[in-house]
């Protein structure tokens, strides 16, 4: 009997192995994934600081930080749906400030009014740095002639309009654009999927250990028969 039962035992016994450890495997991401997420969350929560050049993606991301800027009217248009404001184009604008020019995320312009003025007078701001690189091999090229972007890349924008590779994502300013509503930014839209995974793992273990069950049952019985 043992030497019926040894392969479909094997193949179960290893099946289970490898689901099970993969399962164990998500758990950790999980845990990863939660400890910057709650790391993302202490640096949105904190006050903000004046905004300084000395800043880096690595340590600065998502810290809060807030300036005196000039937007100087030119600005990019990226397509977006599924916000909490609805669907229409982000406008990442070019803003004068006392360190030269970055990119400001200003927030949502609605699609019928996209061809708005914007408004160009000293603002104060509030926001949080972001490095944005949306891009990837299914997005589509900028469409410069319409002015209609498709992702966000703080590199590709910065070159685009002229100013330095750094982005704030207002969250208030003061005057406000009236065309705009800012959409700041929050940990919501970050894809935490590792849960379900580890789930998925589980439950197909347990489903491969009840089919060898089943298997080695009816060899036996076919022994036994």
């Amino acid at each position: 009997m043992w030497r019926k039962i040894l392969f479909p035992l094997i193949l179960g016994v290893a099946g289970c192995g490898v689901l099970i450890s993969l399962g164990l495997w998500q758990v950790e991401r999980l845990a990863w994934k939660e400890s910057i997420l709650a790391d993302i969350n202490t640096r949105l929560a904190a006050a903000p600081a004046p905004l300084s050049l000395d800043v880096t993606e690595a340590d600065h991301e998502y810290s809060r930080v807030t300036l005196t800027g000039i937007p100087t009217g030119d600005e990019l248009h990226v397509l977006v749906s599924g916000t909490a404001a609805g669907t229409g184009y982000r406008v990442i604008s070019k803003v004068e400030t006392a360190f030269g020019p970055i990119l400001v995320d200003q927030g949502l312009l609605p699609l019928e009014a996209k061809d708005a003025a914007p408004l160009i007078a000293p603002m104060q701001m509030t926001g949080t740095l972001l490095w944005p690189d949306d891009q990837n091999s299914s997005t589509p090229e900028p469409d410069l002639a319409e002015n209609i972007w498709f992702a966000r890349n703080t590199q590709a924008m910065a070159a685009h309009l002229g100013t330095q590779a750094l982005m704030v994502v207002a969250t208030e300013t003061q005057p406000t654009d009236p065309r705009l509503t800012p959409l700041p930014v929050d940990t919501a839209d970050i894809r935490n999927d590792h849960f379900e995974y580890a789930v998925t793992w589980f439950l197909l273990a347990l489903v491969w250990g009840i089919m060898t069950l089943f298997l080695i049952r009816r060899t036996t019985a076919a022994k036994d028969a």
